[in-house]
């Protein structure tokens, strides 16, 4: 559950249990032992991982369940006081394969409970997707390079849950990117919790995306980075690279600097509309993502409005709207305990969070019209015949706009085209602001 990097991890620690001869198996199927990789992100996060654990011990009671990841390291009580689950590993201790088969063994009455202390955690494990032949065939890769915060945000867990900001080395990078690439895959994603801060051996990230380049792959995306970490050295990578997918997600949290100043940010909206406009003037078609929280303790009705309005002045192709979660062991709890800072008033996070989610529809429909009747490559995901079998493909552009697009005419295996980059006219855009379009050969 979660985020791309919780995802890349949970692929790597399945390999490693392959090879230690576990099967991969499935829900369905009864699996002897099922893990859940959680996520702590926010209080609505935490709920469903408990909703999905219960429903899982309640549909397998004779299958171990093992909970992992941040929720499992910052409430290993909580969790561990669930019936039916036999054990909790915490953000380094999912990494020990041997637990998971003790745990397994021996079946333990009180759940086995390894949680060790984030602080001062110098070791950083691999994450990265599973191998196209081990039966989990996909076309985009996850790519682990960097696990780890520094920058100490007042309403962020991440610290908390992950330690200081560390990064893979270089090599075992490359040589990870190769593999994948050799197994099938045609796009690799870099994730991590702060990638932009990626730093080994002299190289940052903007170099590693230059030996990246030179692997066997149609695309490289890079996932959220910080505003402050998107300077000219990386535009100029990505605007002079065939391969690197115009596309940042750049998370903005509050457009009014009062509140960036309380939330600990490390920039201005100033500086933050200097980044973004560098981005989309300098890389064609570069598409911009934004994450922004409605009703931050302490947020004013003018600091709302001054937020609305500098996001409506940005070429943002989406936004990602969330509202305020206070998770224990911040900053920000201790402020809204001591009431440093005031909690906002729920008809206000709602209201202010109806009107974000409504300028993001416009923002999106907004970017996504101005590739209407234009060709774009479009990397195939998933293909397959319809009713009147007639060949349908969907994938995404480099830009990250899905496309689900009609093969009119192609007589050959469906399944031959997924994997592929293939060109494609955009046609129209539907009122859910899906785009159809027509393959072209």
């Amino acid at each position: 559950m979660g985020c791309k990097l919780n995802y890349s991890e949970t692929s790597a620690i399945l390999d490693r249990l392959s090879a230690e001869g576990w099967q991969l198996s499935s829900v369905e199927k009864g699996a002897d032992m099922i893990v859940v990789h959680t996520c702590a992100v926010t209080k609505q996060a935490e709920q469903k991982c408990r909703q999905k654990i219960r429903k899982l011990i309640k549909r397998n009671p004779k299958s171990v369940v093992v909970v992992i990841g941040c929720y499992a390291q910052l409430q290993p009580l909580r969790l561990s006081g669930i019936e039916g689950v036999h054990g909790v590993l915490g953000s380094n201790d999912k990494f020990r394969t041997g637990l998971y088969r003790e745990i397994f063994e021996t079946r333990p009455e009180a759940p086995l409970v390894q949680v060790s202390d984030v602080c001062g955690m110098e070791e950083i494990h691999a994450g990265y997707s599973l191998p196209e032949h081990s039966g989990v065939s996909r076309t985009r890769a996850f790519l682990k390079i960097q696990d780890g915060c520094d920058y100490g945000c007042a309403y962020c867990t991440i610290p908390l849950a992950r330690g200081r900001s560390r990064s893979l080395p270089v090599a075992m990078i490359v040589e990870r990117a190769h593999a994948l690439a050799a197994s099938g895959y045609r796009e690799i994603v870099l994730t991590g919790v702060n990638i932009g801060d990626y730093r080994s051996e002299g190289t940052g990230l903007a170099g590693l995306l230059r030996m990246l380049e030179l692997v066997e792959l149609d695309r490289i995306r890079v996932s959220s980075l910080e505003p402050d970490i998107l300077d000219d050295r990386l535009l100029d990578v990505v605007a002079c690279s065939q391969k690197i997918a115009p596309h940042f997600h750049v998370p903005l949290q509050s457009g009014s600097d009062r509140v960036l100043k309380a939330m600990g940010r490390r920039y201005t909206t100033a500086v933050y509309r200097e980044r973004v406009m560098r981005a989309v003037e300098s890389i064609p078609d570069c598409a911009i993502g934004i994450d922004v929280i409605a009703g931050y303790p302490g947020e004013s009705e003018e600091d709302f409005q001054d937020m609305y309005r500098f996001i409506e002045g940005l070429p943002a192709a989406y936004l990602h709207v969330f509202t305020c979660s206070v998770r224990p062991g911040t900053r920000l709890a201790s402020q809204t305990a001591s009431g440093e800072r005031k909690l906002s008033l729920p008809a206000d996070i709602e209201r202010r969070s109806g009107m974000l989610i409504e300028l993001g529809i416009r923002k999106k429909s907004s970017y996504t019209a101005g590739f209407l009747g234009k060709e774009r490559k479009v990397l195939v995901e998933t293909c397959m015949r319809d009713e009147g079998g007639r060949v349908c493909c969907s994938g995404y552009t480099s830009n990250y706009l899905q496309v689900t697009a009609a093969a009119e005419g192609f007589e050959g295996d469906a399944g031959r085209l997924k994997g592929m980059l293939v060109p494609v006219v955009i046609g129209e855009m539907d009122h859910d602001l899906n785009l159809q379009g027509r393959l072209l050969f």
